[in-house]
């Protein structure tokens, strides 16, 4: 060992011989230690300590600083039935750790030591790691957790206690100082918390911190290990650079100056010498370049610890001077810097003996994690004995999340940031496979994530690899082989995860989206499979466990926004569960005398209607059957309640929005009832059709710009509100009413709205691609714009204005260039779908809902909200002749056989005349012409030839006189279906 600094000849019981560099006498000292070798040392402000390396892990400690009495004195410190393997100092006591990882503790007096004190509180945790600052103690276990404690003479109660905000962080190292502390994850997260007066925490101010708290600036450096001084912190990098903080009152910090540094700052001097080894002393840096087997001092020399030969203080990193012969026979195993000292343990370079501290770091003071070598060791034991060990140390990982976070690490898991885990989920699929193979060890996995680990996950957690349990667990019940166990730990893991704090659940969604595709598909399917897994119970035999599926569906829910906001990586179809439309379709087959049955059923489709919070799970199909039933419970209800009353309006066709917007100012209808619509001068009743009509023929209306509502976009033929920045006029509100109500009744129309309308109603913010969908051609212009070469940009002359109006504050002034052009499209389109709208929209929104009392539509998503209101025009004409129902016919009648005869012959048009004829709608609803109903009657009318072909558009009968001949057939329906409106169907 060399030592030099605040010491004297002999003071540590060790043979020494002083070295001369350059014919001067040298404050560095060469110390040959008898055998045994020393093992670890420490140096406090009291006292000097180290272990020797004699099988019995014997402690010697020695007297420090200038008290000449104690310095002489050396004492020996040995403990009956444990063997010390670490150490660290406080102002005046040893934090000693055995090798079966417990802790003593023992003061170090002017003439003795005490002995050492057990702390008890520790037993039964296997700690591998110690650090002490001037009045504090950490220690870390072997399941990653951090424990702390001060002096009793500085705090009452001396006794341990566990660092709950740490609990989950994979610590690789703890690191203490005077009154500050650092832990380090094993992806290089640096934390620090304590006194932070000279900025020693390196978070940019002086403020103290009461928990530990992330030092931002270090992100991404790739942190590996930490050392602590006095009031400063040398942190080292993964590739050799040196990063100091903190007091620089001596030139601690190696910058060639004495001024303090709030945050890291690298050692310029350093740069390119890839250093392997720190150590900060009280106020000095020690570091060794082991390509060179230089190390580099700097800092207070006032006791000669730089071993500089003199006691200069140095501001820069300079090199101690070894003797060449010397150098050269030894390797450098390890440096340490104590109060005011400086050491260096090193072993024969020709020795095939490996030392204890060959590293500065080893697997011995690492936490426990999964790989591949432990989980072959695990299946691969039968004998009870080694089951015995297997179960428990399946139990001290699988139990703790810090060593499951530590697991499954990727090649660049240095670069873990909000987006990207760190983790290789590859290994961890792997793992769990082989783990699988072993049915006793995957039982015990599963107990212990099942009743220890999930029930300690935090709920909030506000660091990334504290997230990485929730992406591995899922391939864990990937490979679980019984449908019990994997709904037990999904429900368990889903509650979880609805706990989490709101900024906690943002930042798990985040790694969800950018989670390789086969593992987001794998964590959709747990969740899918258990939640369909009770719907399938609820259905058979009614008795589902309602909690645990509201929490498994409700974690689908989230998935699917997720996949919805990274752009639909997988199809919605994999979130929807058929076992809703089996459970939909089971409802209907009671006996009305089965009354038991019938409250049954009646508590389930009351959970059904619950199931709507969580949309995704629905497919379209079923989403209508819930609006729809929703409908007609909401009409129970009103007429529960109000059994006089209803919506009726009464319009002249010629003039019918204005007539329609008069008798809505007018009236107080309630919109609760079904619209029962009658046009004046025209007999029917309107069971459906009729209104089916108004409403079609209103959106003609609005689409002929005769009122001035909207903006028609000739390139698209669409609707958009005037850009107004007030509305001064109730007209937004009734056209909401009007479409809220056609919606309300499901009449299928088309208001010549583009789909950005309903986005904004479903609370989804329009793109650049709804403005395609509106104007395609001021669209291309701005996608032009984000093509443009960057050049080309400037010369455009363009400013944040759009028609004349400020889309940013003194948008004016400020010019579209290649660096703000995108922000530019964006607000672009932010002016043309909400600010330039803002009145005339809420106004309209506020009469959707009034109009639509059923607030079941916003289970939709937007393109099926507009779906059902528009209808589609995927006009399959064949699905009408195989749908087709008669009455008094046969399919074999030859009028019946001249009919799909004339069909067939009519213009693409002309079928849309004979829907229109029929429906009261060219537009089809959702299912298209597979779920109209269609049915041909014959009234059975005497001189059928004389008669037009008549419409029941409420009921879709289609009343065929039996005409003689298909020429007759084929003139009465051609003026049937060109001039129905004139007079007007059932």
């Amino acid at each position: 060992m060399f030592c030099w600094g605040e010491t004297t000849h002999r003071e540590l019981g060790l043979e020494d011989s002083v070295l001369q560099v350059d014919g001067v006498n040298s404050d560095l000292h060469q110390m040959v230690p008898r055998k045994p070798k020393i093992a670890d040392i420490c140096a406090g402000n009291v006292v000097i300590a180290f272990i020797e390396h004699n099988g019995n892990g014997s402690v010697w400690i020695k007297g420090n600083g200038r008290n000449q009495a104690r310095r002489r004195k050396t004492m020996s410190l040995v403990l009956k039935k444990e063997k010390i393997h670490l150490l660290d100092c406080r102002a005046s006591q040893i934090v000693l750790v055995s090798e079966t990882g417990k802790v003593f503790e023992s003061n170090c007096q002017e003439s003795h030591v005490e002995n050492p004190r057990l702390l008890t509180s520790l037993n039964d945790r296997q700690i591998i790691q110690v650090a002490c600052g001037n009045y504090h103690s950490l220690v870390l276990t072997k399941e990653g957790e951090v424990f702390y404690w001060r002096e009793p003479q500085v705090e009452q109660c001396g006794s341990p206690k566990l660092l709950e905000t740490l609990l989950g962080i994979p610590v690789a190292q703890i690191a203490a100082g005077g009154d500050h502390s650092f832990a380090l994850s094993l992806s290089g997260t640096v934390f620090g918390w304590g006194r932070n007066s000279a900025g020693q925490l390196g978070l940019g101010d002086t403020q103290d911190r009461d928990i530990p708290t992330p030092v931002r600036s270090l992100a991404f450096k790739g942190t590996v290990f930490i050392s602590c001084g006095e009031e400063h912190t040398a942190i080292l990098t993964k590739g050799g650079l040196v990063f100091t903080f903190g007091s620089g009152s001596y030139g601690q910090l190696g910058h060639n100056s004495l001024r303090n540094e709030l945050r890291p700052r690298l050692v310029a001097e350093l740069w390119g010498k890839k250093v392997s080894q720190i150590a900060c002393g009280r106020y000095h840096t020690l570091t060794y370049v082991s390509s060179s087997k230089t190390i580099y001092s700097f800092g207070c020399g006032e006791q000669r610890q730089l071993g500089n030969c003199g006691s200069r203080n140095q501001k820069v990193p300079l090199p101690v001077e070894l003797r060449p012969e010397t150098s050269s026979k030894i390797r450098i195993d390890r440096i340490v810097a104590g109060g005011n000292q400086s050491f260096v343990l090193c072993s024969p370079v020709k020795s095939t003996e490996h030392s204890a501290n060959s590293t500065s770091w080893n697997d011995n003071k690492m936490i426990l994690t999964v790989t591949d070598r432990v989980i072959e060791k695990w299946i691969s034991r039968s004998d009870p004995k080694s089951w015995r060990n297997t179960k428990k140390e399946i139990t001290r990982i699988f139990s703790s999340a810090s060593c499951l976070n530590g697991s499954f690490l990727g090649e660049r898991h240095y670069r873990t940031t909000k987006e990207l885990s760190g983790l290789d989920l590859s290994l961890a699929r792997l793992a769990f496979e082989k783990l699988a193979t072993n049915d006793k060890v995957l039982a015990q996995v599963e107990s212990v994530v099942l009743h220890k680990l999930i029930p300690s996950l935090c709920s909030n957690p506000d660091n990334v690899e504290m997230f990485r349990v929730y992406l591995i667990l899922p391939e864990l019940l990937r490979v679980l082989k019984t449908e019990q166990s994997r709904r037990d730990i999904s429900v368990s893991l889903a509650d979880r995860i609805l706990g989490l704090v709101p900024s906690s659940c943002r930042l798990l969604e985040a790694l969800w989206s950018t989670l390789p595709l086969s593992f987001f598909q794998t964590l959709v399917k747990i969740f899918h499979t258990v939640s369909s897994r009770y719907l399938y119970k609820m259905r058979t035999d009614y008795s589902t466990d309602w909690s645990s599926l509201q929490k498994t569906v409700c974690v689908l829910q989230m998935l699917y926004k997720v996949n919805s906001k990274a752009g639909n990586r997988i199809q919605d179809s994999n979130f929807n569960i058929d076992e809703i439309q089996l459970l939909i379709q089971s409802l209907g087959r009671v006996h009305p005398e089965n009354w038991k049955m019938i409250l049954k059923k009646a508590k389930y489709l009351r959970n059904l209607v619950k199931l709507t919070a969580y949309p995704c799970i629905f497919d379209m199909k079923a989403k209508q059957f819930m609006f729809s039933m929703n409908n007609f419970a909401i009409l129970c209800d009103n007429a529960c309640r109000n059994p006089i009353g209803g919506n009726n309006i009464c319009v002249n066709r010629e003039n019918l929005l204005s007539d329609t917007l008069q008798q809505l100012r007018s009236s107080s209808s309630n919109y609760y009832w079904p619209l029962k619509v009658k046009f004046k001068e025209e007999d029917g009743i309107d069971h459906g059709g009729p209104s089916q009509e108004f409403f079609s023929v209103i959106a003609r209306e609005l689409l002929l710009q005769e009122h001035g509502v909207f903006e028609l976009f000739e390139d698209s033929r669409l609707m958009w509100f005037i850009q107004v920045e007030t509305s001064s006029t109730d007209i937004f509100f009734l056209l909401g009413i009007i479409c809220g109500m056609a919606l309300y009744n499901q009449c299928v129309v088309n208001f010549h709205f583009p789909v950005a309308l309903f986005k904004k109603l479903l609370g989804v913010r329009p793109t650049l691609e709804d403005l395609k969908d509106l104007s395609p051609i001021e669209a291309r212009s701005l996608q032009e714009l984000l093509d443009e070469d960057e050049d080309a940009v400037e010369n455009l002359d363009l400013d944040f204005t759009v028609k004349g109006h400020e889309v940013v504050p003194h948008g004016r002034e400020i010019l579209v260039t290649r660096f703000n052009r995108q922000q530019y499209v964006d607000a672009y389109v932010d002016y043309v779908f909400n600010k330039s709208i803002q009145k005339p929209f809420q106004d309209f929104v506020r009469g959707f809902t009034t109009g639509c009392p059923n607030n079941m539509w916003k289970i939709f998503l937007p393109d099926e909200l507009m779906a059902v209101l528009n209808g589609n025009v995927n006009y399959e004409w064949d699905e009408l002749k195989k749908n087709a129902r008669y009455i008094e016919y046969q399919p074999t009648d030859q009028t019946i056989i001249n009919f799909w005869v004339f069909f067939a012959e009519l213009t693409e048009q002309q079928k849309k005349n004979f829907l229109s004829f029929m429906t009261g709608s060219d537009r089809l609803p959702v299912g298209g012409l597979s779920s109209m109903r269609f049915t041909i009657m014959d009234k059975k009318i005497t001189n059928p030839d004389e008669y037009y072909p008549v419409a029941n558009t409420c009921y879709g009968i289609l009343y065929l006189p039996n005409y003689s001949s298909i020429d007759i057939l084929r003139n009465k329906f051609l003026h049937a279906i060109t001039f129905f409106e004139e007079f007007g169907t059932l």
